[in-house]
């Protein structure tokens, strides 16, 4: 009886946008730090002199917690940790064990620290994690991610994942004349395993990738170098990759250049420093950290986030060139 009064109150408070999306998807973003330099993302020239947040500018895990209680009334069933690289934020573990259990919780790594910490990841309650891999050659992968750690590192700190229970999949962003010949070479790599392999266009994030068109292998070009693909359906309302099989393998391709699917799109962000924005290419966010600060109740902070996801009508991957707009990084929200 309480856990259908339970769906029935979340029913009721649901909330949908504009275009009639419902808000599913949380991506928080424990820290606007990376380990890694990676060329579409947080590339040297423009990071390596950043001023990165203060600790006293990041939201507290207590903070954060109270956010994601705040919004499951309004429909919330995943959380997703990001960052920058959210296993350089401390005692990340012990924020995992703060959430709601009955939430999905997965996180997004680059895998350079996976091996350490998938064993505790896992105890904590975290649901799935997905790894970045953009290459198995080292020259490749070093050039990709700016970064002198090798492919090694994150191969086993996926094996070590799945062998502490954690679902993996692994995203690799395909770029023209950087690593298109590893389409292939990735998904012959987890073949036999209960890896999901997922291959991202490169997009245009952010304000410092250089990101060209002519530089983005699409979807359909890459499908092309893989053979035997058979397409299936989605798992869910709002799933970003377009799903196949290959033999017992599964492959994706998130084509939001290409084939966009803006009107799916049930996720939230929250940058480090407390902004909720409603989109991945949002020039700017909401400020919720003076709220938290303020000694928001649960219902305030449901009530602003209500009113900000109703006025929302992002669609930037259907209108890419239509609007000229200067876009949030992704190494600050997440991806």
């Amino acid at each position: 009886m309480r856990i259908l009064k339970c769906v029935i109150d979340v029913g009721l408070n649901m909330v949908t946008d504009a275009l009639n999306r419902p808000l599913r998807d949380l991506r928080i973003s424990l820290t606007d730090r990376c380990n890694m330099r990676c060329r579409y993302c947080m590339p040297r020239e423009h990071f390596d002199s950043h001023d990165f947040l203060a600790k006293e500018e990041i939201l507290s895990y207590e903070e954060l917690t109270t956010v994601v209680e705040s919004l499951i009334p309004l429909g919330l069933t995943k959380v997703r940790l990001t960052g920058g690289e959210p296993l350089l934020r401390r005692d990340v573990c012990s924020f995992i064990e703060m959430l709601p259990k009955e939430l999905d919780l997965a996180m997004t790594t680059n895998g350079i620290l996976l091996e350490r910490f998938a064993v505790d990841l896992a105890a904590a309650g975290l649901n799935r994690v997905t790894v970045s891999l953009d290459a198995l050659d080292i020259e490749t992968f070093q050039a990709m991610g700016d970064t002198d750690e090798t492919p090694e590192t994150v191969l086993r700190g996926i094996e070590a994942a799945r062998m502490a229970g954690l679902s993996v999949k692994v995203n690799s962003v395909i770029r023209a004349g950087f690593n298109e010949h590893s389409v292939e070479k990735v998904a012959e790599r987890f073949v036999g395993t209960d890896v999901v392999v997922r291959y991202i266009e490169f997009m245009d994030v952010g304000e410092t990738n250089s990101w060209n068109n002519d530089e983005v292998i699409t979807g359909e070009m890459m499908r092309e170098m893989l053979d035997n693909l058979q397409p299936v359906k989605p798992n869910h309302v709002g799933e970003v990759a377009n799903r196949y099989m290959r033999g017992n393998q599964e492959i994706g391709f998130i084509e939001s250049v290409s084939k966009p699917f803006c009107g799916d799109c049930n996720r939230a962000r929250i940058s480090a420093d407390g902004s909720l924005y409603t989109c991945l290419f949002a020039s700017k966010g909401n400020d919720l950290k003076s709220m938290l600060r303020m000694d928001a109740t649960k219902e305030q902070i449901a009530d602003a986030v209500r009113s900000i996801w109703s006025k929302r009508d992002d669609a930037y991957s259907q209108n890419r060139g239509k609007k000229v707009q200067e876009k949030v990084e992704m190494s600050f929200i997440g991806g």
